[in-house]
């Protein structure tokens, strides 16, 4: 992963500036933000809680989308695709996409699940809610609303699939963000996480360089250094993939697999809601 990345984000700050829309005269001087939460976790879930997660992504809101492209070497199209198509959505479905952020994967499972499908993101950070609804709110069948992935405002059974992309590891207790998921998706359908991991091989671990040591300087040439920071140790802490599995199986899922992309720097788990 991330060696195009690497050479086209090469030199200076003000060089990596340049790769975002509307920074490129940010200055590198910006003062790191260090209020962000630690980041810390267990097996079980993350240190932060629901209004610190909340005012983190609330900050970053604005630079969400162009920084993700750039800290991903512009990789998450693909793997946003890669966990649309594992969600099995088919026209005339119903979707539900938790800690959608801006919107992104929530509109390509939409296109999806047309004609005739409706899709529903959810996500904690207003702000984030705000640019998703800017973005994508004027198509037929596709909604935003606030709100929390340990309380999701769904009723149980409604959904035939559900995604969640790079929200589990924000998550105060993972096992009760599955356990939400499931309740939210009706017997035998399928619920999607994709998230950022810690690689296993001595080749992705090189590759893994560039999250742990440059992920922290784009953060702060942007302005948010305390949240890109959160970042990395948030994923230091993230249980690996065999574990992840483990609490979706003690949830009840089925059929729980997963696949690593990117030489393991993200992976694909998916899991069946039981039909009985």
């Amino acid at each position: 992963m991330f060696p195009d990345g690497v050479a086209g984000c090469r030199g200076s700050p003000r060089t990596l500036a340049s790769h975002l829309p509307g920074m490129a005269h940010a200055s590198v001087m910006t003062p790191i933000q260090d209020d962000a939460p630690s980041g810390r976790a267990t097996d079980s879930g993350n240190a932060a809680s629901t209004a610190e997660v909340r005012a983190m992504f609330d900050t970053i809101a604005r630079v969400y989308d162009p920084l993700n492209l750039v800290i991903s070497a512009f990789q998450e199209p693909r793997w946003r695709k890669r966990a649309v198509a594992l969600s099995g959505a088919r026209p005339g479905d119903r979707i539900l996409d938790v800690a959608t952020g801006t919107g992104k994967v929530a509109a390509d499972l939409h296109a999806r699940v047309q004609p005739g499908g409706s899709v529903l993101g959810v996500d904690i950070s207003p702000a984030m809610i705000r640019i998703a609804r800017r973005q994508f709110g004027d198509r037929a069948g596709l909604s935003y609303v606030v709100g929390d992935a340990l309380t999701l405002p769904t009723e149980d059974g409604t959904f035939d699939a559900a995604t969640i992309a790079f929200g589990l590891r924000n998550l105060p207790d993972y096992g009760k963000g599955f356990a939400e998921l499931a309740r939210s998706v009706r017997p035998g359908g399928r619920v999607v996480c994709l998230e950022i991991a810690r690689p296993r091989s001595r080749v992705a671990r090189i590759l893994q360089f560039w999250f742990d040591k440059i992920v922290p300087i784009v953060g702060r040439v942007a302005g948010q250094g305390g949240a890109y920071g959160y970042l990395v140790r948030s994923v230091r802490g993230y249980p690996g993939p065999d574990r992840i599995a483990e609490i979706m199986r003690e949830v009840g899922f089925e059929d729980v697999v997963w696949v690593g992309m990117s030489g393991g720097i993200v992976t694909l788990h998916t899991g069946t809601v039981p039909k009985s």
